[in-house]
């Protein structure tokens, strides 16, 4: 939120290039007349804050993005003003442990954008603590960096790339976020990570990625399901997600049915 007001035009501009259109069709998806565009991009005219909204809705701008857009204007971010009632902050609180707690026996996680962990059901804690999970916030700096969770993942490189990929292409969607760029730089600092990135896939990939752990001499099969808020207008909402693993097999099952879960 350090971006100078003023820089709207440019902003604008560059976020119309980056989406292809020309003024005239920006101007046609956002109810606004081309002229207006034309005077917003070269700073002749100021923006009001409902054609801050509309343009960045028009352009199908991440929230956290459309924060930017309206400090650059010289407007308060859109958490700085939301009407939220606390009842509304609690059931969207509430809705989170409900989804993680329901997942039980098996592992889920709410993160944010760049897998910082917010928060974890039973299951995950009793299963990264079996893993060799160092309990550091960043869920990929853990997975990634040399230790005990790292080598039990006999397919690390394949995860390793999958997982970046993701991560890489969430930073793509959202030109300041200066977090996720530094993530970026961390990981591909590790030992390994980045000649897994740039080893591309050896044979037909398969449809969906499994993570393949060997804990205690069990061979272990999981996939994620990623969710996310739907329509949410708010940066932080924005950012959350909700990660649960599933078996890939009945033998993944049935370890994790058997798995004694963490009461602390």
């Amino acid at each position: 939120m350090n971006r100078p007001q003023g820089a709207f035009g440019s902003l604008l501009r560059s976020w119309r290039n980056r989406k292809r259109l020309s003024q005239l069709d920006l101007a046609l998806d956002a109810g606004l007349s081309q002229r207006h565009i034309s005077f917003l991009e070269t700073g002749r005219s100021h923006p009001s804050r409902y054609a801050v909204r509309q343009i960045c809705d028009a352009l199908q701008m991440p929230a956290a993005e459309h924060d930017v857009m309206l400090v650059s204007a010289g407007f308060a971010p859109q958490a700085a003003d939301a009407n939220w009632s606390a009842d509304v902050r609690a059931a969207v609180e509430a809705s989170v442990d409900h989804v993680l707690a329901g997942h039980d026996p098996f592992p889920a996680v709410a993160i944010d954008r760049i897998w910082t962990l917010q928060k974890a059901n039973k299951s995950a804690q009793a299963f990264f603590a079996r893993a060799g999970g160092t309990g550091q916030p960043n869920l990929l700096l853990d997975l990634m960096s040399p230790g005990p969770l790292r080598d039990t993942i006999t397919n690390w490189a394949v995860v390793t790339r999958a997982l970046f990929r993701l991560v890489d292409l969430e930073v793509a969607r959202r030109p300041h976020d200066a977090d996720g760029r530094r993530l970026l730089d961390q990981l591909k600092s590790l030992p390994g990570v980045a000649d897994a990135i740039a080893d591309g896939p050896r044979a037909h990939p398969a449809p969906v990625v499994t993570v393949e752990f060997l804990i205690d001499g069990a061979a272990l099969r999981l996939f994620s399901l990623i969710a996310t808020i739907g329509m949410s207008m708010d940066a932080k909402l924005d950012d959350l997600r909700i990660e649960t693993l599933l078996p890939a097999d009945e033998k993944t099952r049935r370890w994790f049915e058997g798995l004694p879960q963490r009461t602390s």
